[in-house]
């Protein structure tokens, strides 16, 4: 494998754990040099192992840091000697950080390689490594990302660049992980709590014809129903957390879920947007929700029918006690 001025494509893998010795491994059969460095692994050839980041990045094109987000600043810093020659950038190298690691993060990263004069690319890892190797989904963001899909893209990997700056991928994985990972997490300690209860067969079978069943209309139901419903599934999943104690199962996701309805159920006794902004009309709901509790007839204020909606959420928030 060469690059576009035909020299050989060399490529730094910070990080030698299970994503990036795989990825090292792919790159390697595709044809490509490459210098590894992890300071508690030693690279297997075809690799070079090297000590240091500095040292895999001597003579790379690309670096890819793969190590983890906590050393992904610390491994910048130490790697930027072997990206220069005679104290300057050299022209042809790329520094690609793939590390799950906030948006702020990232961000942080573009600064510092720009101070330095150094194209910089947001990779975000959309799949487990594992299994698709060099292969797996990844995104890209930031001045180096298109580069960097050139560089990879005839090795085999599958790139989607995005048109923005670094640390739009990593926001896009992570708002995705909050769905992916959340739900996973809720079905293990539902499972957990079922095999407790010695229901677990069934609770498997009911989560997976609920999976099977799902459709592209299932988000405006979950989200409008939770929001519709949240003071009573308040209640509900306070008990629901209380099963789970009372069966030795810590009730986090349960806990968290019964925060998060309250927290809809608060913010409902805020008039809607759409009435904050019409003085009478907002005042005429709230009065309804006045009179209706002192027992006048609702037709008796005038208020139209989405006031009488809104009152009617109102009073019922605020007859209902705060969860526990």
């Amino acid at each position: 494998m060469v690059t576009w001025d035909g020299q050989s494509l060399v490529i730094a893998v910070l990080g030698l754990g299970e994503a990036g010795s795989v990825i090292a491994r792919d790159l390697t059969a595709a044809g490509a040099r490459v210098r590894g460095y992890d300071p508690a692994v030693t690279a297997a050839e075809p690799v070079l192992d090297t000590a240091s980041e500095a040292e895999a990045a001597i003579e790379a094109h690309l670096v890819l840091s793969v190590n983890s987000a906590e050393a992904a600043v610390q491994a910048f810093k130490a790697g930027l000697p072997g990206l220069l020659a005679s104290g300057q950038p050299r022209p042809d190298v790329l520094w690609a950080d793939l590390n799950t690691a906030a948006p702020g993060t990232k961000r942080q990263l573009a600064e510092l390689a720009a101070g330095a004069g150094v194209p910089f690319a947001d990779v975000a890892i959309m799949a487990p490594v594992p299994g698709r190797g060099l292969r797996v989904p990844m995104l890209a963001s930031g001045t180096g990302a298109a580069c960097y899909a050139t560089l990879l893209e005839p090795l085999g990997a599958g790139i989607e660049v995005l048109d923005g700056p670094a640390g739009l991928a990593a926001s896009k994985k992570l708002l995705r992980s909050v769905f992916y990972k959340g739900m996973a997490a809720s079905i293990v300690e539902a499972l957990e709590a079922a095999r407790a209860a010695g229901d677990e067969p069934w609770l498997r079978e009911h989560i997976a014809a609920e999976l099977a069943a799902a459709d592209t209309a299932i988000v405006d139901r979950i989200t409008d129903g939770t929001r519709r419903h949240a003071v009573r599934r308040t209640e509900e999943m306070t008990a629901a957390a209380d099963m789970l104690t009372e069966l030795g199962v810590p009730p986090l996701m349960a806990d968290a879920s019964r925060a998060l309805h309250q927290r809809l159920a608060t913010e409902g006794l805020t008039p809607p947007r759409d009435l904050r902004h019409r003085g009478t009309y907002a005042t005429e709901g709230l009065t309804l929700a006045t009179d209706h509790a002192s027992g006048a007839s609702p037709s008796a204020s005038g208020c139209s029918e989405s006031g009488l909606a809104w009152s009617g959420r109102f009073m019922m928030i605020r007859s209902t006690p705060t969860s526990r």
